[in-house]
């Protein structure tokens, strides 16, 4: 029997590099991702970031001096990262850090043109 809501992916090893605002992770098939705290907190899962349906994400501004200040185990399937302008409630899975982690270069440059669509900026 397959379970729909089973973890695809298991991390290795999680490693907060709190001075470079970067959290890196090793996957169990071999795969290691450095992701930085800006686009973690851009596209956090939470639903004041992603909303509530299709169509209602939010665009982030001001975040590029954004850090991580902890990373706490929730259960055995994901991480809940607490930014330092106090944003706290995305709960990232394992399966999430590892789609961030393969699509961070097109998620970037979406984020990107959608702060230049808006208007917005990176800088505080």
């Amino acid at each position: 029997m397959t379970d729909e809501f089973s973890i695809k992916h298991q991390p290795k090893e999680i490693r907060l590099k709190r001075e470079e605002k970067l959290l890196e992770i090793d996957f169990e098939d071999g795969k290691s991702f450095s992701l930085t705290a800006e686009l973690l907190r851009v596209e956090s899962p939470s639903a004041d970031v992603q909303g509530h349906g299709p169509g209602q994400k939010t665009t982030i501004a001001g975040r590029r001096h954004i850090g991580i200040m902890n990373v706490e185990a929730v259960g055995n399937y994901a991480i809940r990262l607490k930014f330092d302008d106090m944003h706290d409630s995305g709960i990232f899975s394992w399966d999430t850090l590892y789609d961030y982690g393969l699509r961070q270069d097109e998620m970037w440059q979406t984020y990107l043109a959608s702060l230049k669509d808006k208007g917005l900026s990176r800088d505080p």
